[in-house]
Order: C-alpha cells, then structure tokens, then sequence
C-alpha cells in the first residue's frame, strides 16, 4: 500500500489518511465491518459501515490493478519492448482504463489493416505523413512502390491505416473522445424491424433518445433489457463532428497534403477503431452505474425490510389463505417452534373453520393470528375477525413475499422434512411476524421482492451487497446464540455456514449456552473467530449480565473495574442510572481502550440487549375496499408501502394490485430520492388519483392528505 494509493482512498471516500490506514490493516487481519465499525472506533476514527466498505471495495480494486500491472509489465518485458519512460508511465497508473491504454499498443492483436501496411514497408512513409512536414509526400510514395504496393494512392492507404492505429492507441486521443463522450453522448434506442407487437410492452423506446449523463438507472436497465430481448437496437454516441474536431486539435498541424491524409487517417481511426471501442467502455460504464444505483435502492429497502419491527416472543396462529385448496393453519410456540398445522375451508364449511380457529385459539393460548396477503388474503382476515376469542389475539396482514421461495427450499426440507411447501410456507408467515429478520435471511435477498430490476444487474455485485446488508441488519441487532438458526448464526460476523452449522450441534449436545467463555468451546472458533463474534452473541439468562449486551468480552475488566470503584456489582451499575452518573470516563482511558469505546459501553449498560427496531403496532385497511373495483378517484385510504424505486413507490391499500405513489406525487415539495420521505413498510394516507381497470394500475397520491 503506498502514499498514492492511500491518497485515492482518502478523496473518493472523504477521510483522513491514517484512518484508510488503519482500517486496511484491521481489513488485511482478518476484521469484518461490522466489528471494525462497532468495536475499533479509536483507529477508524468513528468510520461507519458504509465508509469501511468503500475503503475495502476500493483497496480490493486497487489491488486488482496492481494484479494488472503486473502482468502487462512481464508482458511487454518479454516482447522486448520496454523503456524506463513507459515503466514510469505504468508503476503510476493506478485504474485498469489507465493501465489498458497504456497496454493497448504492445497487445497481441490479430492481423489489422495496420499489421498489413506494416508488413509491405510502409511504416516509414506513415511516420513521413504524420510529422506533416514534407511538402513532397506524393514524390515520397512512389518510393514505397513494390510487388506488394501498385501505386501511390495504394501507400498512401496503408501509410493511413497504419496512422489510424497510432491515433486509436494514442492515451490522450482516447482521453479526448472520452471527455466528448462523457459531456455530450446521446442513448438511442430504436425497435427492431418486425418487432413492435412482441415488444409492446417496450413502446416507450420504439424511438427514443436522452443524454447518457441524465438517463435514470430505472430507464437506462429497461432499455437494456429490450436490447437483450432482441426488441431494441441500442446505440450510445455523441455528434460526430465534436469528436473529430477534439482529435484534430491533437494531430492536424502542418504541411495541406500531409494535413489531408493525416485528416482521413483520423476520420477512419475515430469511425472503424475508436469509437466502437469506446461505446462498449460507455455502455459497460452506464449499465455499471445504473446496476449501483438500481442495487443501492435495493439494498435501503432490504434493510428496511429486514430491520421491520418483529412481534417478539409470543405464541401465534398462522394462516396461508386459499379458495379452492383451503387455508393452512399453523400453530407456532413462543420461539417459532411448530406445534400442530391443519387446513380449514371458511368459505364453503365455514361454521366447521370458526369452530376450529376457536378451539386452536383457546388450546394453544395464541396471542395474535398472522394472515397471509397473497391470494384470499383479505377475505380471510375478515373471516377472522368476525370471530369471538375469550382472550382476543392481535389480528396482523403479513407479506407472503417469497414465502413459497423458502417453503421449497433445502432450509425448509430440512427443517421440516415431513411436512408439504403449504405448511412450511404457513410456518413462514407466523415466524416473520415473530422476527421478521430471523425468517428472512433463510430466502435469498433477490427474491424477497423488494428490488427493480434485480435480475437484470451484476448478479455478483448484487449478492455481495445484499449479504453485507443481511450481515450489517443482524450484527445491528444482535443474536441470541441458545435460539438462533444457523441460518442466522452465520451472518454473524466472524462465523459463517460452517462455524455456525458447529455452534448449533455443540448447542444440541450440550444444551444452551451458559456464557460467552463457553463458546470458545465450539469445534474449530478460534480466537479470531471469537474476537468478531462474540459482541454480537447474546445469552439472555448468562451469570455474567454483560453476556447479555453488546459489550465485548475484551471490555469486561473495565466495566468491572467501574463497579468496583463505586463499590457496587456490574448488575447493580447496568440497573442504576445514578451510579453510572457517577464515572469519570477519562479515569478509565488506556492505550488500549480510549474515550469513544467507553462511551458506547456506558450506552449499553443503560440499555443491554434492547432491539433497536420499532414496536409492531396494528395496522388495518379501510373495510370498504376489498378489490380494485371498489376504488374511486378522490378517495382517501390507509395504506402500507410495499416497495420503494428510483421513481415513486408502491403502496399496498387492501386490494390485490399495489399502487404506485409517483416521486412527484409524494410530497408537496421536490423529492430527489422517494427514501426521503417513506419507509419500507411504513404505514400512510393516500388518495387514489386514477384507476385504470384495464391495465390493473392504480395511480396514488401522497400530496395533501
């Protein structure tokens, strides 16, 4: 790692130089983020997970480049052809463009016009032309004439070829084209002959044209996916003319005759070699760009999804709703254990389904029903409703968002080998109102629905920015380590599917955990391993309170040198906000352990094990809306956001189709980004602006309610 690199870190990022530094360091240790940015404080200087991210993505880059270097330095060494001018030129280039461009003369190509030219000899007459200072090229090429070259113009074509290659491979040629591009390219995208009906639902492009630097992630990733369709015909380019007048600014300089042929040179350089070139690093750039943005979207919504508010402990009756296969019911224990499932059929032998939800009801003493909202759904809760309950459980609409995704999965099969996709799936519901984020992070991020576009994107960048939203979403809240599944266990940083897999049959073995020293125990939990994990892991009935909490084992002799300074137990200080008031901080600052980490410790003492997330709260939709039917322009209603894009988001209202609130309609004032103003999940008020039966679209509004 040297000062240059370290300085592309530090200005990307917009941190200091040592905090890059030290932040690597942990990285190259073996720390993960979310341990670094909790418990490493003191050497990042506060960096939050996001900034050590981008660190760490950006020294893998740099990494991948130095990679790079490397093989192009041996590369060119073995032709023969390096010179202490174009080693500098490489050791300082530090991005993979840079370092191509650099490569792009020396690499192995297979036989150009160029190499054609060069093979008859007329590589000297080219070098003639373009210093354009012979008034005598014509005179000059008749020098080149030969069995291979018939006449003058025949030389003069290859001397054109060969200068069109040095022009295409010239760094700062390219360098100006890309500025050209960059200011003043346009996207075109035109429907392919014969295609129109096929690809209706791509009308909007049929004929279509904006600047690349202001196309949307949302419309430029609909685009492409006509084009990779076979509907569209893309093309990304800027005016002609301005590109051209950008490289004769560099070449054009002499003698008319040589002038003119140098001219033609760069117009068949720009047109066959450059430009295709460029377009492709253009179209990979933009489509690189709206993947981030599209996964960045993603990303927000999936931890809002996952961070959504759980039920907590608490004895629940799930149903997955069905007309014509009846509805599953599952009863689930307090933990999420499955304790009996059946099927009852509330629309044809009603009086038989009101008489067993009652008796489930009343057996298993549930404290609230999970309804599925997928297909019945309404009818179903209604159904519920109406029923009388010594004890009345709290009645909950749940998103059955690739429940079916998990209900056929191996963690199911596993989980539940005996049981048909219908149970599991019911399963599924009742826990994610338990511990949304528990039942969640068993089904891959891209199929919760929460996404635009996902199966359009890098399918790499996607699922190693989802896994570390997933592993940031469980370390934020913590994880109980006697009842979590290894599914969640291995989000947990330090730990992994092996290690966790190695908790939960050291947990069958030898039953709960009785405090964090004896996770150590675990086949194959290292040090490392327990360094990372062990501030995440909770054990709620631990001897030791701060098992309990998001203190870190290596902190416990300071906290309990604090009780033993005021003279009390380390139960006594979490439980008493007038003994904490008490310490003197800077009394308990060492090389090791400096101010910010015994500020959070004071933070969690006064709080240990408290879940960030929201409390539930009730929610029901207007009674008198059951389908896409009932709605009338210029009602009010209340409603859930299902889904939030680049470009408005959509709200559930009771009805089978989402509606969609657009950006413009959210607020009275400007909105850039619709994560300004609404939440996954949140509930709010809307007002149906247009219903479109035809199309099943709903238009809302968000403006004034």
């Amino acid at each position: 790692m040297n000062t240059a690199q370290i300085g592309i870190i530090t200005n990307t990022v917009g941190v200091k130089a040592h905090q890059v530094q030290n932040t690597i360091k942990l990285l190259e240790e073996g720390g993960t983020v979310p341990f670094i940015a909790r418990y490493r404080k003191e050497a990042t200087g506060s960096l939050d997970e996001v900034q050590i991210l981008s660190i760490k993505d950006l020294w893998n880059k740099l990494k991948e480049a130095d990679k790079r270097r490397e093989a192009i330095v041996k590369s060119i060494e073995e032709q023969g052809k390096m010179t202490p001018e174009l080693l500098a030129k490489l050791q300082q280039a530090y991005y993979l463009q840079e370092l191509e461009d650099l490569y792009l003369p020396y690499k192995q190509k297979r036989k150009t016009k160029a190499s054609i030219a060069i093979e008859k000899g007329l590589e000297p007459l080219a070098t003639l032309v373009f210093e354009q200072k012979d008034p005598h090229i014509f005179k000059k090429a008749e020098n080149f004439l030969n069995e291979k070259v018939a006449s003058v113009e025949e030389a003069l074509q290859g001397a054109r070829d060969i200068m069109a290659e040095w022009i295409n491979e010239n760094v700062e040629a390219r360098n100006a084209v890309r500025k050209v591009f960059e200011r003043e390219a346009y996207l075109y995208a035109k429907v392919k002959k014969g295609k129109e009906e096929e690809g209706a639902k791509y009308k909007d492009y049929f004929d279509f044209s904006e600047a690349l630097k202001r196309i949307p992630s949302h419309r430029l990733l609909a685009i492409r996916r006509g084009e990779e369709e076979g509907i569209l015909s893309v093309a990304i380019t800027p005016d002609e003319d301005l590109a051209l007048g950008a490289l004769d600014r560099i070449f054009l300089r002499g003698l008319p005759d040589a002038k003119k042929q140098v001219e033609e040179a760069i117009t068949d350089s720009y047109k066959r070699l450059m430009k295709p070139s460029i377009e492709t690093e253009y179209a990979n750039a933009s489509k690189e760009k709206a993947d981030v943005e599209a996964i960045r979207i993603f990303s927000q919504n999936l931890r809002q999804l996952l961070l959504a508010s759980p039920l907590g402990q608490k004895r629940v009756l799930a149903i997955d709703p069905g007309y014509r296969t009846g509805c599953k019911v599952v009863c689930l224990d307090a933990q999420g254990n499955l304790l009996t499932d059946t099927v009852i059929y509330p629309f044809d032998k009603t009086a038989e389904a009101q008489n067993k939800i009652s008796t489930l009801v009343e057996q298993y003493k549930i404290e609230a029903i999970a309804v599925g909202n997928g297909t019945a759904g309404r009818e179903t809760e209604e159904f519920v409703k109406k029923l009388s309950f010594q004890h009345p459980p709290h009645i909950f609409m749940v998103s059955e968002q690739g429940a079916s995704i998990y209900s056929a999965s191996d963690v199911a099969r596993e989980e539940f080998p005996d049981k048909d996709v219908t149970v599991r799936g019911a399963v599924s519901i009742g826990r994610r109102l338990l511990d949304p984020l528990a039942e969640l992070v068993k089904i891959d991020p891209k199929s919760i629905g929460v996404g635009q576009y996902q199966h359009d994107v890098n399918q790499s960048l996607l699922k190693n920015t989802l896994d570390s939203v997933v592993e940031s979403c469980v370390n934020t809240v913590g994880v109980n380590i006697n009842t979590a599944s290894k599914h969640l266990l291995s989000y947990v940083a330090g730990l992994g599917p092996s290690l966790a897999a190695n908790i939960v049959k050291f947990r069958q073995e030898n039953g709960d955990f009785k405090s964090r020293q004896q996770i150590k125990k675990v086949p194959r939990l290292g040090e490392k391993a327990f360094e990372q994990c062990a501030g995440f892991l909770r054990i709620p009935k631990a001897e030791n309170p701060l098992d309990n909490s998001a203190v870190h084992p290596e902190s416990y002799s300071v906290v309990e040198r604090m009780a033993k300074d005021l003279k009390c137990s380390v139960k006594d200080l979490m439980s008493s906000a007038e003994l904490r008031k008490k310490l003197n901080l800077q009394a308990y600052v060492t090389e090791k352990t400096g101010l910010l980490t015994l500020q959070d410790i004071v933070k969690e003492l006064e709080k240990p094990a408290l879940d960030p997330r929201e409390p539930l709260s009730v929610f029901q939709f207007d009674p008198s809306v059951k389908t896409i039917d009932d709605l009338k322009e210029g009602m009010v209603l209340p409603g859930i956001v299902t889904n939030i894009t680049a470009f408005g988001c959509f709200v559930d209202v009771g009805v089978k189709q989402d509606g969609l609130v657009h950006i413009s309609q959210l607020a009275n004032q400007y909105v850039s980004d619709p994560n300004q103003v609404v939440k996954l999940q949140q509930t709010v008020q809307v007002r149906v602006v247009e219903v479109d039966l035809a199309r099943k679209r709903i238009a809302l509004s968000m403006k004034a309610v």
